[in-house]
């Protein structure tokens, strides 16, 4: 069957939840308590149907993240002037977001500003943290990433609205 990344993205959500549906189910009937002399109430359970019942799923599950990876490593989309295989994007997203993160850090940081010490002395001299780096340069690199991540993230929705590969379920 084909489908685009986010159909089967919802599928797998759906199986995940599902799944996640049986394993509960399984937790809350596979034992049961009664007092001495009280006619138990036995939950349903039957351990080969949800055994099995489980076992599908995860063989649904497996085929559809196959089906993704595949897709993810043979497709490209275009990012500004390079061609880019979907798990690269992916991979390249990461860092630059794990570099924004810390470009977030120093562009919020003052030129100048007083560190404050854990102890009170009375002729202690005021000390001072200074940034050793150009701000408007990192504010510079910071809007370049945040660019570029948000060009990849739109080459990637259009991906996953627009491509279909094929799922054998």
């Amino acid at each position: 069957m084909k489908m685009t990344s986010a159909y089967a993205n919802k599928m797998l959500k759906q199986f995940n939840e599902e799944k996640e549906f049986w394993n509960n189910k399984e937790r809350q009937s596979c034992v049961y308590t009664a007092a001495v002399g009280e006619t138990p109430v036995v939950p349903s359970y039957d351990f080969l149907k949800v055994s099995e019942t489980i076992k599908e799923l995860d063989a649904k599950i497996c085929k559809i993240k196959h089906a993704i990876n595949l897709a993810n490593v043979t497709n490209e989309v275009q990012v500004g002037e390079r061609f880019m295989s979907i798990d690269s994007v992916l991979v390249e997203m990461a860092q630059l977001n794990k570099r924004k993160e810390f470009l977030d850090y120093l562009r919020k940081q003052e030129p100048k500003m007083r560190k404050e010490s854990g102890f009170a002395t009375r002729n202690s001299a005021p000390e001072y943290q200074y940034i050793n780096y150009d701000l408007e340069l990192v504010k510079k690199e910071y809007e370049a990433v945040a660019a570029c991540i948000m060009e990849m993230q739109l080459a990637l929705d259009r991906y996953n609205q627009t491509v279909e590969f094929e799922v054998e379920l």
